[in-house]
């Protein structure tokens, strides 16, 4: 008589992942970040420019809030049109693919066969990948998408979201250097290093998202920004010399 031993050893679970990827496809970041970083260093600059040709602590105000609202409004016109027309183009490029898919549905499989076999996949299982991928027209879609144009058609940057992501970002690094200000204050010095702490700041803050060490981001940022200052400060001495 044969004894049956069951197999009591636990099943092998699913592969769990153990990390997680950032988001780097948002639009969002790279507006935010480059309108913090110029709205602190362009008014920064601005002010010392200004400070160096020895204005009072009035026109340093005046002359910061003009910077501040005239940077952010720009920074978000530009971000605007840039996302709209990269946005446009891709969608521009999606209608053709479309098209095309349409009219043309076997030649779209052949060529996405072909893109599976230049990577190493056998013909004939390329062909009935493609095939299956091919059955939903908006799978084709965002897969041609992918694969010949290099975007993500559910992905697309927002120009809204950009511009205002810059606006604000913008506004709010340009803010420091005046706050001393509109505190009370009538001297360059805390402007300067309220504005070189908010720089090093950001930079080291932004390391957090890049994974870059955080007190060379901040250094870096510090360093541009301070060299920036002295600069247009060195221009605005000159300038005011000359027309005394």
């Amino acid at each position: 008589m044969s004894t049956v031993v069951e197999d009591t050893a636990p099943a092998k679970p699913y592969h769990v992942p153990h990390h997680t990827h950032r988001d780097v496809s948002g639009g969002w970041l790279r507006p935010a970040v480059f309108g913090a970083m110029d709205g602190l260093v362009s008014n920064l600059a601005l002010m010392t420019g200004v400070a160096g040709g020895d204005a009072g602590s009035r026109t340093l105000v005046v002359t910061g809030l003009a910077g501040l609202a005239a940077g952010a409004f720009s920074m978000a016109a530009g971000e605007y049109t840039s996302v709209a027309s990269q946005r446009e183009l891709v969608e521009a490029e999606l209608a053709v693919e479309r098209i095309e898919l349409d009219r043309h549905p076997e030649e779209e499989l052949r060529e996405l066969a072909a893109l599976y076999v230049a990577r190493g996949v056998q013909p004939g299982l390329a062909y009935e990948v493609a095939r299956q991928l091919s059955v939903d027209p908006e799978q084709a879609l965002e897969i041609h998408a992918r694969e010949e144009l290099g975007v993500d058609p559910g992905d697309l940057p927002s120009p809204v979201v950009a511009a205002a992501s810059s606006f604000v970002a913008f506004a709010l690094g340009a803010l420091l250097p005046v706050l001393p200000y509109l505190l009370g204050g009538t001297s360059l010095w805390p402007a300067l290093l309220l504005a070189l702490a908010g720089l090093f700041g950001c930079g080291a803050a932004v390391a957090r998202v890049t994974a870059r060490s955080w007190w060379f981001s901040g250094l870096r940022q510090l360093l541009l920004g301070g060299a920036a200052a002295a600069v247009t400060f060195g221009i605005g001495a000159l300038i005011g010399t000359a027309v005394n």
